[in-house]
């Protein structure tokens, strides 16, 4: 993964050689920081607004290990997860429908204007690192994944893409190719590795059937896991072949195929562990949660609430879900310094603004703690 190793872990860290990365990192004013313990931390991508530039603003200040190209969709159509990542496909464009995005003939306002708020998002990254004067170890963007994707965009017929076994494949060949030139331009701009955060938030409807047929009556039939593995491991290739230093996949429903997601091959598992039910999880989910990190795979834990709390939380209370789950698990807690990333349980969107920073903030002061614990955590 990305983050050197931190200056008080105990245990290895995979290391990313800056000097590959990009001819801007060459430079001695373009030298990347040194590490510190609360580098592993970062944030899932939504942000609540219609600022962006201020949101970047408070990303870049507030998770300098791991700062991310801000998703804003309150901005509306072309915004949201689904519209900024069809805004990278090369040769399909799409259109708003009064049932949500369709491919269309041609791009037309709605197609340009995904592609101009993206734009605007990746300036307003580079501004903000640029006034900050900020090197950061890498830089991160977030994309739909590929069942995701195909899920929330409809064929001209009105089906979902995903029914379509052919469209399905040209929409995945299309993500790979918008991908390369994405990741690229974040590279030369930032002088930083680029890490892909792949969201599949509906890959557990899609492997259920239980999404909508365009009638509303009748159910898409359920993918069969192997397809949706071979489907997801391609897109983490992907990712990797245009030039991603790492790719973490991102399912934050309560239940999300643990096991199939880590045969896709990331190098990061994100998930929602106070949705899980931390330590006290089923067994399925404790025993892929095991493999995922005895294998050397990431777990980014999303353990700080991702919307407004009735009052604030302290500190040890919201990291005891990761420390529970270390040791029921069998780790040494210490895998939490190296093997982890702290996040928000999900995007931020819902979140008022002063919340979305606090939450940022209180990751990294939990990811200092897993670092160095504060007396008394034992």
């Amino acid at each position: 993964m990305p983050f050197a190793r931190n200056p008080a872990a105990r245990t290895p860290a995979r290391q990313v050689d800056p000097g590959a990365v990009s001819e801007t990192s060459t430079s001695p004013e373009a030298d990347t920081r040194e590490p510190q313990p609360g580098d592993r931390a970062t944030g899932l991508g939504s942000w609540p607004g219609t600022d962006v530039r201020e949101a970047a603003r408070t990303v870049v200040g507030e998770v300098p290990g791991l700062p991310y190209v801000p998703e804003l969709p309150a901005r509306g159509v072309g915004a949201d997860m689904v519209g900024r990542t069809a805004a990278l496909l090369v040769d399909i464009a799409v259109e708003v429908w009064p049932s949500g995005y369709r491919v269309a003939r041609r791009p037309g306002g709605d197609h340009r204007r995904a592609e101009e708020l993206l734009a605007r998002d990746v300036d307003a990254l580079d501004e903000a690192l640029g006034e900050a004067g900020a090197r950061p170890p890498a830089v991160k963007c977030q994309v739909a994944g590929p069942w995701t994707l195909a899920a929330g965009i409809e064929l001209r017929s009105g089906h979902r893409v995903l029914t379509d076994r052919g469209a399905l494949a040209e929409f995945a060949a299309s993500l790979g190719e918008g991908l390369r030139t994405h990741v690229a331009e974040l590279a030369r701009r930032t002088g930083a590795p680029v890490v892909v955060q792949i969201d599949e938030p509906t890959l557990p409807a899609v492997l259920a059937g239980s999404l909508k047929t365009p009638s509303g009556y009748g159910t898409v039939g359920a993918v069969p896991g192997a397809e949706a593995r071979t489907l997801l491991e391609n897109a983490v290739s992907a990712a990797k072949d245009a030039g991603a230093s790492a790719v973490a996949v991102h399912c934050c429903h309560p239940t999300p195929p643990l096991a199939l997601i880590q045969a896709a091959r990331p190098d990061a598992v994100a998930i929602d562990l106070t949705a899980l039910g931390g330590a006290d999880a089923p067994k399925d989910v404790l025993d892929a949660l095991g493999e995922i990190w005895e294998a050397g795979t990431e777990l980014w834990l999303g353990i700080v609430p991702s919307t407004d709390p009735s009052a604030p939380p302290e500190l040890r209370p919201l990291a005891q879900p990761a420390l529970d789950l270390a040791d029921r698990l069998g780790f040494d807690r210490a895998r939490l310094a190296d093997r982890a990333v702290v996040t928000p349980s999900c995007g931020l969107a819902g979140a008022s603004p002063g919340w979305a920073r606090r939450a940022t903030s209180t990751s990294v002061e939990l990811a200092r703690a897993f670092v160095d614990p504060p007396e008394g955590w034992g």
